[in-house]
């Protein structure tokens, strides 16, 4: 059995202002998102210039914290919003949403991609590999704020978190999501996106993947108790927002290699498109 550290959620205060790790996690995935943008940008086949990224990062931005929380209240807690429509804008009560974030975040650089004429596709493949490790600092200020523990267990591995009312041993889910969301889907996502692929296809990958691991974790995690098993008994609301994740994902894949293949089948030997009869 283990035992949480009982870490305090502010990690350190600047005279009257507490600074806490989730406002720290936020601070360092837009730093390393930067720092990866800045590198893709150099690339030949990059659809942005280096100067670019700033913007880039600062659309992102809007959209995740705007989409997280409106997704956070559409999702998981409207009724509360029907309750007390000023809640929505009481972000320091906690209550984001990764499903909500990233639709946030397409809106935000479909837009950016309409202003500076992008091809949105492109720009979507040039922007997933800079989310996992944002996703993993994001899980270990879930883990030291001791929020969104996993269900009871009696594996080695069980964990004991202070702040529980129950005080039961249950699967430090966060742990196993920073791992699978954070780790895991950065090396498929970078791994993959290092060659020249077609348009939408590391995007798909970066959503196929996401859907099942986080459908997957969804298993061992604590349902939000607003809301219980959703679907089917069994079913968490994580679970129901991560299967569309992962029909898109794949069906984005088809499409992106499905079209490459029909432009080379356009293509005569000379490297000139062939009219179809």
């Amino acid at each position: 059995m283990l035992t949480h550290p009982n870490i305090d959620p502010v990690a350190f205060k600047l005279g009257p202002i507490a600074v806490h790790w989730y406002g720290l996690a936020y601070l360092g995935a837009f730093a390393i998102a930067w720092a990866l943008a800045r590198v893709r940008a150099r690339r030949a086949d990059s659809p942005v210039k280096p100067e670019q990224v700033d913007d880039i990062i600062f659309y992102s931005a809007i959209g995740v914290v705007l989409g997280g929380r409106f997704g956070y209240v559409l999702f998981y807690n409207f009724g509360q919003f029907l309750r007390d429509p000023l809640w929505l804008f009481r972000v320091w009560e906690g209550g984001m949403s990764f499903h909500g974030g990233i639709l946030g975040v397409i809106v935000a650089m479909w837009l950016y991609a309409r202003r500076q004429r992008i091809d949105p596709g492109r720009l979507w493949d040039f922007v997933t590999p800079l989310a996992p490790l944002g996703l993993l600092l994001g899980r270990l200020a879930n883990f030291f704020n001791q929020e969104l523990w996993g269900r009871p267990t009696d594996s080695a591995w069980g964990m004991i978190f202070p702040r529980d009312p129950l005080q039961l041993m249950r699967h430090p889910s966060q742990l196993y999501q920073a791992f699978l969301e954070g780790v895991v889907l950065f090396a498929i996502v970078w791994v993959f996106s290092r060659k020249q692929r077609p348009t939408y296809a590391v995007g798909g990958v970066f959503l196929l993947f996401y859907g099942i691991f986080r459908f997957g974790v969804e298993f061992f995690r604590e349902p939000d108790a607003q809301i219980g098993f959703a679907a089917f008994g069994w079913m968490s609301r994580g679970q129901e927002l991560s299967l569309p994740m992962i029909l898109i994902g794949a069906a984005l894949l088809a499409y992106a290699y499905t079209r490459r293949t029909d432009n080379s089948n356009n293509t005569s030997g000379n490297g000139k498109s062939v009219k179809n009869a």
